[in-house]
């Protein structure tokens, strides 16, 4: 990976904060609507690009541990599937619960950390 800067991630940050900063607030209506999804769409980006390698890592090692099996990413969660869906993962039912609360709360930390916040 090049190590010139601006970074990769410093240029999404760039461009985000610029939207949010500068045309944001000059905007209203539906462009308003679209832009707030693009800035929305490049914070995703940030967390992903922090975050998103250590959690598919992760991932990767819960269900190598979970299936007995190596594999990628995208077979095993494929493996996993067919397993559920043939009844196959009753006596790993804890195990499985846990893996599956697990990716689902790092899929919501990088969707929007704020799903997490409990609310009143």
């Amino acid at each position: 990976m090049p190590t010139d800067r601006p970074t990769a991630a410093e240029l999404v940050s760039a461009v985000k904060q610029h939207l949010q900063d500068n045309v944001v607030p000059v905007m209203e209506g539906q462009p308003a609507f679209h832009l707030r999804v693009a800035i929305n769409a490049l914070a995703i980006v940030e967390r992903t690009m922090a975050d998103g390698e250590t959690m598919n890592r992760a991932e990767l090692e819960r269900l190598r541990v979970l299936l007995g099996e190596d594999g990628n990413l995208i077979d095993l969660n494929r493996r996993l599937s067919a397993q559920i869906e043939a009844g196959e993962m009753g006596e790993q039912k804890d195990t499985l619960l846990t893996h599956l609360r697990r990716t689902a709360l790092d899929k919501l930390q990088l969707a929007n950390p704020r799903y997490l916040i409990p609310r009143d």
